[in-house]
Parts: structure tokens; C-alpha cells; sequence
């Protein structure tokens, strides 16, 4: 994989921002990713072409391939560039409210830029920025007894659960989901599908219109996550009482090999 993605390692790691012969170029990576940026942010990813990048910034497509070598390359720097650098990580407040922040933080990135749900399927290479994700999330989890594997599990089910929801939000869009919570955008849709189909969908009917009435539409994110940590909770203090617990037929204090 990594030969095939050379290019994206040289521009995301290798620090690659402008040709080394020639006078000072009027073009840079940055301004050439954020352009991309804005197109994919207003019509989609398949909205970004050199040709249209070109346009935009008033130069000829050739001469953006002097700073990038194609839309590969050239979408593995917007993702990174998107994601933008990790929340600082919380100390002090224990690894659920820490965790929660991160989750919130990655699921505002998703909201304002729907185009990384298809740009991050498939093998790809991460960026320092989308890895400093990753890093932030794990040194949430530092302290809670989870090996590296579970840690990672934990991080990969937070993120699944934050997809998810930004991916059904934009499937099911009504209006600009840039303008309205993923919960949001799920609830009115819900509401326009329903109108003349009770009958048909009598138990989705009556939950939609509890929801509404106690005001507890729009929960989604916090509900999911929520039941994801209370399941890891449960999951260190089973790990914590195994371990504390003593051998079978041992005596408390007893030490092993005592006469």
C-alpha cells in the first residue's frame, strides 16, 4: 500500500511545499488545498478537479501539478487539512468527560465537512493531523487499565458511532446539513416520511412523537455515547474485581507456598 500512496506520504509527511527551482511561485500547497476545500465544503468531493482548482485561482491546471501530483495526493492533503489539529487533551477530568470532548470535537469536523465521510473509506494514508486524532483519543483512555488493543478497539467503536450518524444525516439530508445537527436533519426527515403513514409505521409514529413531546429528540450523539462508555466502564471494573479477586481456596493474605 505504501508504494502506491508514495506521493501522499511525501506531501503529508515530507514537507514538500514549493518547487526548488525557478523564481518565488505565486502558488502554494496550502492555498491550493483550501481552495479544494471549498469546493468539496459548497458542491462535494466530486466537485474537485485540477481543472476546476485551477480555475478558481486563476492559473492553468499544469501549473498546480508542479505543487501536487494528482487528485490522490491532492484529497489525502484535504483530509488532513480538514481535520485540522486534535483537541488538547483534558486532564484531571477523568476519561469519560475527556473522551466526550474528543468525540464531540471529531463529530463538529464531520458536520462541517460531510465530504470526509467517503474520502476516508479505503486504504489511504493519515496525515499527522488525522493521526494527532488518534493520539488525543488514546491519551484519553491512559489511565483507565485498557491494554493498546483495547484502546484501540474503544477508539475505532467512538468514531464508528460518530460516522454513522454524520453519514445517515447527510443520506437522509433535508436542507443544509452544515446548518442543522446530524439529529436534527434525522428527526425532519423521519417527520416528512411519516406524514399520512402512521398506520403503516404505527411503533416509529408513536416513538417519533414521544420523542418530540418529552423533548428528547436530537440526542443521539450523547445517548450513543454514553451507552458506549458505560459499557466500557463495566468492562474495567469486571477486569478490575478479576483481578482482585483471590484464587480459588486461597485464604485472605495468605501468602503462596506457606507451610
Amino acid at each position: 500500500m505504501f508504494a502506491e500512496q508514495a506521493g501522499s506520504i511525501e506531501l503529508l509527511w515530507g514537507g514538500r511545499e514549493r518547487p526548488s527551482r525557478g523564481p518565488k511561485p505565486a502558488l502554494s500547497l496550502d492555498r491550493i488545498t483550501r481552495t479544494a476545500i471549498a469546493l468539496a465544503d459548497a458542491s462535494g468531493l466530486a466537485a474537485v478537479s485540477m481543472q476546476r482548482i485551477a480555475g478558481e485561482l486563476n492559473f492553468t491546471k499544469m501549473s498546480l501539478y508542479r505543487y501536487v501530483p494528482g487528485k490522490t495526493e491532492l484529497v489525502a492533503l484535504m483530509i488532513d487539512t480538514a481535520m485540522g489539529e486534535p483537541p488538547a487533551p483534558r486532564t484531571g477530568s477523568g476519561w469519560r468527560p475527556a473522551l466526550r470532548a474528543w468525540a464531540e470535537s471529531l463529530s463538529a469536523v464531520f458536520h462541517r465537512h460531510p465530504w470526509l465521510l467517503p474520502a476516508t473509506v479505503g486504504p489511504r494514508v493519515m496525515g499527522p493531523n488525522e493521526l494527532g486524532w488518534v493520539e488525543s483519543a488514546l491519551a484519553a483512555l491512559a489511565d483507565t487499565g485498557l491494554n493498546g488493543a483495547e484502546k484501540l478497539d474503544a477508539v475505532v467503536v467512538v468514531n464508528g458511532h460518530i460516522r454513522t450518524l454524520a453519514q445517515v444525516a447527510v443520506s437522509m439530508g433535508v436542507g443544509s446539513t452544515r446548518a442543522r445537527s446530524p439529529e436534527q436533519v434525522m428527526s425532519a426527515a423521519l417527520n416528512e416520511l411519516l406524514v399520512g403513514r402512521s398506520d403503516r409505521y404505527p411503533a416509529l409514529t408513536a416513538a417519533v412523537a414521544s420523542a418530540a413531546a418529552d423533548d428528547s429528540h436530537d440526542q443521539a450523539l450523547e445517548f450513543g455515547l454514553e451507552r458506549i462508555f458505560d459499557g466500557l466502564e463495566s468492562f474495567m471494573h469486571r477486569r478490575t474485581a478479576r483481578h482482585a479477586k483471590p484464587e480459588a481456596g486461597a485464604e485472605p493474605g495468605a501468602k503462596s507456598g506457606a507451610p
